[in-house]
């Protein structure tokens, strides 16, 4: 399959969080048929990239002490062809900029940042690392969605401030979405979570991986640790569950 077309604005990259980067490793590994390869602990701080039939699909960081308190988590990276610009437009949007624009050498800028609604989004600026190099495929991202608090806001933030192309795939009152893109073009979403996000959860982004067969990827997940939050039911898109890995970051998987 040929490499992901990634425009600006569009989700380039993902990583996760953990507090147990060994038993990520394992888990991951065994549940989509990861390999993986650990970057310069010096250079990059030990950070390990994951790989589907020799692409890149994701990443995986070891939490430090200062992170401690923080939960396990999955990130998607927007790609921006200007970290620093991107930064200015999310203060001047009702963002925040939890981690300003950093240097990670060869590869690329990154930032992390809070959008109107405070869901957190990552930022890549490319420069030798493009991105993901499979998506769609069984073992990578197939879908990254935004569960907001408020929709009107972060529809708006993410036009204004990513230059998404919106299209409105369903405005009714009990289901508000917005897509970056339309159709089978359609690169990430934008949910009304107002009516169903418990007031301690904040808005936050969701990671979809695709899989072969939706009822044996959750039997292997579970037997390697892993809780069904949620699902599995279908779609119109496919068969789908959420679920927590073994530390607790959740995740989505979608046949």
């Amino acid at each position: 399959m040929p490499a992901p077309e990634i425009t600006p604005g569009a989700p380039c990259w993902i990583d996760l969080m953990t507090s147990d980067i060994t038993k990520a490793r394992e888990f991951y590994g065994e549940l989509f048929g990861w390999e993986y390869e650990t970057g310069d602990e010096e250079k990059y701080g030990g950070y390990t990239t994951a790989r589907k039939n020799g692409k890149t699909v994701a990443g995986l960081m070891q939490k430090d002490e200062d992170q401690a308190g923080m939960p396990d988590v999955w990130s998607t990276y927007l790609r921006s062809d200007d970290a620093e610009a991107t930064a200015s437009a999310v203060a001047a949007n009702g963002g925040q900029v939890y981690m300003p624009p950093m240097d990670v050498p060869e590869q690329g800028h990154m930032a992390i940042f809070g959008d109107a609604a405070g869901a957190a989004i990552g930022v890549w600026q490319p420069r030798e690392m493009k991105g993901y190099e499979l998506v769609a495929e069984p073992g990578a991202a197939a879908w990254h969605e935004l569960h907001t608090k408020d929709y009107d806001a972060a529809v708006k933030f993410y036009e204004e401030v990513f230059g998404w192309d919106t299209d409105v795939m369903s405005d009714a009152p009990d289901f508000r979405y917005t897509t970056l893109g339309a159709g089978d073009s359609a690169k990430a979403g934008i949910m009304d979570a107002s009516g169903y996000l418990p007031a301690d959860v904040p808005s936050n982004w969701q990671v979809y991986f695709n899989v072969e067969d939706a009822d044996a990827s959750i039997e292997k997940a579970v037997s390697l640790g892993a809780i069904v939050i949620d699902g599995p039911e279908d779609s119109p898109f496919g068969r789908l569950a959420s679920l927590a890995d073994p530390t607790g970051a959740m995740f989505k998987i979608i046949a």
